[in-house]
């Protein structure tokens, strides 16, 4: 990576600084217009700065600036980067950290919410998907709320992105069966012939149901739901007596919340199934066992990963729209600079 030269302490780099929101909109065709470039000097340093080279998230958490009416605020992300100046105990020049300063250029911190990298043991970006929020997303929902044992079938929605890939591979290594659902024909072969998932099913080839119950010919006792809508509406058909849902993300209503609308809702009393939805943060006692997990079965090459990333700080929002349409492979990163 290469450094920024330093005048008076400060990067003499500008540019595009950052994306920050413009409106309170919701919906991805209003993502487009709703983010405008924001250039402003960096200021001087009283603890640590560093300069986010490697990739930054694109997620649906981005959606907060917007959600809350925070107009003017920068875009939230979690970002990778160099640190290039330091007056910080713990952190020096030339460390790689991750942090949480959104969709820019550069950040300032005091240090809180910052994790030192070892760029060593896994690559940078993994520390973006696998081995970050989105790996112990899955450690936390499929361990804590799905409570798989061996030989049961787990079902993961977009098992083809971060979160979704992490959850069947860690179900194939307790000892249980991995169905995947995915959006097309390529999705579907990676989960199953890369990821080693059992089956993988395309939601979008018309035959869900059907294809639903070749996949799980002992029907379903744990589900990770990514996206909700017609897909949950399908799994609820083949839950088993006593099964878990672990209820982790809404993708397919962020656009139209009338799509989430539950069609099924006598299988929970039927089945006795438990329902549990959950953020990650809740649980923060979790994070440091889930990641040094995470990061040895990366590391061992035991959880394999994949990656799209787009170029450039200007092109976050066509990513991020992407996103929420399914058209990215994996976890969606954007490198800023």
């Amino acid at each position: 990576m290469t450094r920024a030269r330093r005048i008076g302490g400060v990067s003499d780099q500008a540019g595009k600084a950052a994306l920050a929101a413009t409106t309170a909109a919701f919906t991805s065709a209003a993502l487009a217009s709703a983010t405008r470039a924001v250039t402003a000097p960096v200021a001087g340093l009283k603890t640590s700065c560093w300069r986010t080279d490697a990739p930054a998230t694109a997620r649906p958490f981005t959606w907060w600036p917007m959600v809350l009416g925070v107009v003017g605020a920068v875009m939230v992300g979690t970002t990778v980067g160099e640190v290039i100046e330091s007056q910080h105990a713990k952190f020096k020049v030339g460390d790689f950290v991750e942090t949480r300063t959104g969709w820019q250029h550069y950040g300032k911190s005091n240090g809180g919410g910052t994790r030192r990298l070892d760029p060593g043991f896994v690559p940078l970006t993994a520390y973006l998907g696998t081995v970050g929020m989105p790996g112990v997303t899955a450690w936390v929902g499929l361990n804590e709320h799905g409570k798989p044992k061996a030989g049961e079938t787990v079902v993961v929605s977009a098992a083809s992105g971060a979160v979704g890939s992490t959850v069947g591979q860690l179900a194939k290594l307790k000892g249980c069966r991995a169905v995947g659902i995915a959006g097309g024909k390529a999705k579907c072969d990676y989960v199953v012939n890369e990821l080693g998932f059992d089956a993988c099913v395309d939601y979008k080839a018309g035959n869900l149901d059907a294809d639903l119950k070749a996949a799980c010919p002992s029907g379903v006792d744990v589900y990770f739901d990514n996206v909700g809508g017609t897909v949950l509406n399908g799994v609820l058909a083949y839950m088993n007596a006593f099964s878990r849902i672990a209820l982790c993300g809404q993708i397919s209503g962020y656009d139209d919340p009338a799509a989430l609308a539950v069609k099924n809702f006598r299988a929970f009393l039927v089945n006795r199934i438990n329902l549990r939805g959950f953020i990650v943060s809740d649980h923060l006692d979790l994070w440091k066992t889930a990641l040094a997990e995470l990061g040895q079965l990366v590391h061992d090459g035991k959880i394999k990963y994949r990656e799209s990333i787009a170029e450039g700080l200007e092109n976050a929002p066509a990513a991020f729209i992407g996103l929420l349409k399914g058209q990215n492979f994996g976890k969606q990163l954007v490198k800023l600079i």
